[in-house]
């Protein structure tokens, strides 16, 4: 049988690196696989389709598919995951250490339709009770002026976003012009001014932990997703790359586990992920699939509905092959 050629753009994590280097085949395809900064990929893939394969955000993929394009067939593999509590920034001097207190107030964020924003908000709804149609919101790109929204929104009613092209968003906090900014990227005023400005939860790690423990949502940021016209001309692509990612991740870990050499250029690594594990089971350190993965897809999709970023509701089943969950049980 001919290998399938395909080309896949993806940032580099270890739990892809086998898979880019070659070190874990994919059945039936020669893969060329590009490793390039994440917006440079969402931007080249989801403006143009660029590549056969690719990371895709959750919020620019999942507004897609409801607005119903269908070109892309999601694979429940998730690259990128992370908590956002440690994503929201505020003056030192401004005393918000409760997000309660963000209600009324002026909030940045990079695009309504950010991934990272979209749980940053749905947090402070449902965790802290936060209305946000009380919120002025501000857009405008992080450290550098320009940035707009990439897909199209049906904001509910309530809701303002004041649009600020021509500035960013580390300035605006800097001169006070917003009282705090939820963004996935740190603004540069974080690591310029550490005596102006802060991450509202200091000790993020304690409060992440506690909000999986009391909700069980491991935010996904990245999914992977496939061009559909060569899913229905190759039927068995999905299970072979499902397949691959699952073994170079697999292997990702065990070396996060190695005790006997330092795979990490970290200290202690292996007895962060003995803690890692205590806290979140080893099942749910790095799970692949749609049911392992319901309780935070379910979250965000209806965060996303609930914000306007999704123009009708959606199943994580519309957007990722469940078929593959059948075949490989993880």
């Amino acid at each position: 049988m001919t290998r399938l050629r395909l080309t896949m753009a993806i940032g580099a994590y270890d739990h892809v690196r086998d898979l880019a280097t070659g070190a874990v085949r994919c059945e039936g395809v020669d893969l060329n696989v590009l490793e390039m900064p994440v917006e440079e990929i969402f931007h080249r893939f989801i403006a143009h389709r660029q590549f056969d394969v690719s990371e895709v955000s959750m919020g620019k993929f999942s507004a897609l598919r409801a607005a119903g394009d269908d070109s892309l067939v999601g694979l429940p593999v998730f690259p990128s995951r992370m908590f956002r509590h440690s994503s929201i920034y505020v003056r030192r001097d401004s005393g918000l250490t409760d997000p309660t207190r963000l209600a009324g107030l002026r909030v940045g964020i990079p695009e309504w339709a950010q991934t990272a924003a979209v749980y940053s908000r749905g947090l402070l709804q449902h965790r802290y009770g936060v209305d946000l149609s009380s919120i002025t919101w501000v857009q405008a790109g992080v450290n550098q002026p320009g940035r707009r929204e990439k897909v199209a929104l049906s904001l509910p009613g309530g809701i303002v976003v004041e649009r600020r092209p021509g500035d960013t968003l580390t300035g605006l906090l800097v001169d006070g012009e917003v009282d705090a900014v939820l963004s996935a990227h740190a603004p540069d005023c974080f690591f310029d001014r550490p005596d102006v400005i802060t991450r509202m939860f200091e000790d993020s790690r304690e409060v992440e932990q506690e909000y999986f423990a009391g909700t069980g949502i491991f935010p996904i940021m990245h999914a992977v997703a496939v061009r559909r016209d060569l899913v229905e001309a190759n039927p068995w692509l999905l299970s072979s790359l499902y397949k691959a990612f699952i073994e170079a991740r697999d292997r990702s870990l065990a070396r996060a586990r190695e005790s006997s050499v330092s795979f990490w250029p970290l200290p202690w690594a292996a007895s962060h992920v003995r803690e890692v594990e205590r806290v979140m089971s080893t099942e749910e350190l790095w799970p692949y699939g749609i049911e392992a993965n319901r309780r935070t897809l379910d979250a965000f999709l209806q965060f996303g509905l609930e914000q306007g970023v999704l123009s009708a509701p959606l199943d994580a089943a519309d957007m990722f092959a469940s078929a593959v969950d059948d075949l490989f049980r993880i």
